[in-house]
């Protein structure tokens, strides 16, 4: 009498993907099964230009707050800032991107950082891609019915890359993560086609194109 042995399915992890900006910050949520992934919901996070920088940066923090009580992530993966001519619009993206960081590690997640070019790389295969082609792409990699927007799909392209990262080292864990411990915009994701559904989050608002249950 032989057995089968069946091997069991692998483990699903929710990768929540941020691109830091103090006036847009964009957002995606991905589904990791071993070499499937899947989406879940993407977006993007405004902040009031009219308002003074402390107001802004708590807009962020309590939108990404929201987003991770919503989705429930197991890690988050985030762009690294890059260098910039102006230094006064450098020195903005740090602070966006640090309350992002700590509204990630508040809620104990643990977060992992990627370059642009590596994030480019990993999802469109060289470093020197247009914002343009790292949609295109993000749309083919998550089976989109069409091109996120700018922002969200910049957020996705992070998720990809952590992704991809953590399969070529066999676990979702790459390195240079932190240890474990608004108003949110219904644009970003409107060239997604019929399939994009809006969904209130509180008094916010946030687009969830084909969101799957959390």
């Amino acid at each position: 009498m032989s057995t089968v042995t069946r091997t069991p399915p692998a483990a699903v992890t929710r990768i929540l993907g941020i691109d830091p900006g103090l006036r847009m910050t964009g957002f995606g949520v991905i589904d990791v099964q071993g070499q499937k992934l899947r989406y879940v919901a993407s977006g993007c996070i405004k902040s009031d230009g009219s308002q003074h920088l402390p107001e802004r940066l708590h807009t962020l923090f309590s939108g990404i707050t929201e987003i991770i009580e919503t989705y429930q992530p197991d890690i988050a993966a985030v762009e690294q800032v890059f260098s910039n001519v102006n230094p006064q619009s450098t020195l903005l993206l740090g602070q966006a991107r640090g309350a992002a960081i700590t509204a990630l590690v508040t809620r104990e997640l643990a977060v992992s950082e990627y370059t642009a070019l590596q994030v480019k790389q990993s999802v469109v295969g060289h470093g020197k891609a247009a914002k343009q082609q790292v949609a295109h792409m993000v749309m083919r990699l998550l089976t989109l019915p069409g091109e996120p927007g700018s922002d969200a799909a910049d957020a996705l392209a992070c998720a990809i890359c952590h992704a991809h990262a953590s399969q070529g080292l066999g676990q979702l864990a790459a390195p240079g993560r932190r240890q474990r411990g608004g108003r949110l915009l219904a644009l970003a994701d409107g060239e997604l086609g019929d399939n994009a559904t809006t969904r209130k989050l509180g008094s916010k608002m946030t687009a969830a194109s084909r969101r799957t249950t959390p």
